[in-house]
């Protein structure tokens, strides 16, 4: 079975679509232990730190996927909003205007190893002020990098997409399922 070293229902629903078996079992790794580096950097970083953890915590029986996202908008990377102020403060960031999700999944089993930074680039229309604030109700932008939805808030709102939107949802189930195909 595969360990999802992820506690992220997103990532989680990207591997059931893809109908790939999997158990979720979180790594102890804190990413912000490493502060403000360039958005491939950290997402490579925090992955890698994500897989070492998990194969610290759980062995090297089964394989293991890890994963983290940065969103850059502005000039500005943007990571997981501490509380609905930053989250209105990092979306707001990002209404009307282009952003980037930059995604590093990693693979590790016995077998094979992979490692994949990918992005994908939108140009968002404005927010609407109401939507806005219903989606910070919401709570939905909680453990979320730039606390952006694009499978959910943020859809009606693209007006150009280049990349994958699993890059966007935080793991690029395109570039792994070679690998846990095979398994």
């Amino acid at each position: 079975m595969i360990i999802l070293a992820s506690s992220s229902p997103t990532r989680a629903a990207l591997l059931k679509g893809a109908n790939i078996a999997f158990e979720v079992k979180a790594s102890a790794f804190d990413e912000e232990s490493l502060g403000d580096l360039p958005p491939c950097e950290f997402v490579y970083s925090a992955a890698i730190g994500k897989m070492r953890s998990a194969i610290e915590l759980y062995g090297e029986n089964d394989p293991i996927i890890a994963a983290d996202t940065a969103v850059v908008a502005r000039g500005r990377t943007l990571r997981k909003p501490r509380d609905r102020e930053d989250a209105k403060a990092k979306l707001s960031l990002q209404s009307g205007g282009k952003v980037s999700i930059v995604t590093c999944s990693v693979f590790h089993s016995r077998r094979a190893e992979m490692i994949d930074i990918s992005q994908t680039r939108y140009i968002f229309a404005p927010f609407e002020a109401c939507d806005l604030e219903r989606y910070l109700d919401s709570g939905d932008w909680r453990g979320k990098a730039g606390g952006v939805m694009v499978e959910g808030f943020a859809k009606p709102y693209i007006v150009s997409q280049i990349g994958y939107e699993s890059t966007a949802m935080g793991l690029t189930i395109e570039a792994l399922l070679p690998f846990v195909s095979s398994l």
